[in-house]
């Protein structure tokens, strides 16, 4: 089965071409950060209006580079949700009208789904049952994976996401955005220890996350130490580092508790966090000396990207799930509502 995927769910688009026999044959992305960057986040209006622009021609290009003709497609997979509505609508009208022209079914994708099951896309993939921390910037949640669309929510942030948390740090240092790459890099010139930060939700029992608390800790450390003196590149490096290392501990502990929860030896990182190298060394470091095993997506499948998509709506396509005609967008999705297959 060949499957074209598309995701549009925020600020990338995103479009792919899977095939269950011979793999992943085309993966194009292309991100809008410079159209957001000088809002210092996304706006979502622009957000649609650029996905329109881009996503035929992208397809085009994908059919093209893949070698594939219009009816060697089996199905199209779109991001049904969650996400910002106005760009959910552009890719599911699209591939409702594609279906209908190639007269091909059509399947909507839970965003955090594909992101759980980019892992499955690289040679060294896990097996089921798993954790999965899925940790990007409008999600941060544990679950319990017993199989493609059985799914357990142990916990999740209760307030920020710990991608949003990255980008309300950045820009209070400012750095720039996005802000995830933009501490982590600052972090690498940091002086450890002269910050300390709390570890938000650590000190009670639970799964659940918070990450507003390290942005307020953050502002007024920022604030107290601007009052002084004007902030310095070392100072943005230093409070950088120690919010990093905050969330990475943070997410560490949970990811241990959650293993140790659940009797489960394998954890599933993925999300646009997931391509943390902090996080992956800590996490790596928790799980060999738990002798569990570690596993994620190569980092350009660690943001939105059109693979992801392509491959679950190629599971759930076989797994015989399909839709009628009715475009479907759903900005809020819980995951553990999704059908099992």
């Amino acid at each position: 089965m060949r499957v074209l995927g598309i995701e549009t769910s925020c600020d990338e688009t995103g479009v792919a071409i899977y095939d269950d026999q011979a793999g992943l044959l085309v993966d194009l992305l292309y991100s809008q950060v410079s159209l957001h960057a000088e809002y210092g986040g996304v706006v979502p209006e622009l957000a649609s209006r650029d996905h329109i622009r881009k996503t035929l021609p992208m397809i085009s290009d994908a059919m093209q580079q893949s070698d594939t003709a219009t009816h060697e497609i089996d199905g199209i997979a779109y991001t049904s949700g969650p996400g910002l509505v106005g760009a959910l609508l552009v890719g599911a009208s699209i591939s409702k009208a594609l279906g209908l022209a190639w007269n091909v079914p059509t399947i909507g994708v839970h965003h955090m789904e594909g992101h759980l099951l980019a892992p499955m896309l690289e040679k060294s993939r896990p097996t089921y049952p798993f954790v999965a921390l899925l940790v990007s910037g409008g999600h941060t949640q544990l679950v319990s994976v017993e199989g493609l669309g059985r799914y357990e929510v142990l916990g999740e942030s209760v307030d920020d996401a710990a991608g949003e948390a990255f980008d309300k740090a950045a820009k209070m240092l400012a750095l720039g955005y996005p802000g995830g790459p933009a501490v982590a890099a600052a972090a690498r010139s940091g002086v450890a220890g002269r910050f300390k930060f709390p570890r938000p939700m650590t000190d009670r029992p639970g799964l659940d996350f918070s990450f507003s608390g390290l942005k307020t800790f953050t502002m007024n450390t920022t604030r107290n130490l601007s009052a002084r003196a004007e902030l310095t590149d070392q100072d943005r490096a230093d409070i950088a580092l120690a919010f990093e290392q905050a969330v990475v501990d943070t997410l560490t502990i949970k990811c241990r508790r959650a293993l140790e929860q659940t009797g489960l030896d394998t954890l599933v990182i993925a999300g646009g966090v997931s391509a943390n190298l902090a996080l992956r060394e800590s996490l790596q470091s928790m799980a060999d000396g738990m002798s569990a095993h570690l596993f994620y997506p190569r980092p350009e499948l660690c943001t939105d990207n059109g693979a992801m998509i392509a491959y679950a709506g190629c599971q759930r396509l076989k797994g015989g799930h399909k839709e009628g005609l009715e475009i479907l967008a759903r900005p809020r999705w819980p995951m553990d509502t999704l059908t099992p297959l």
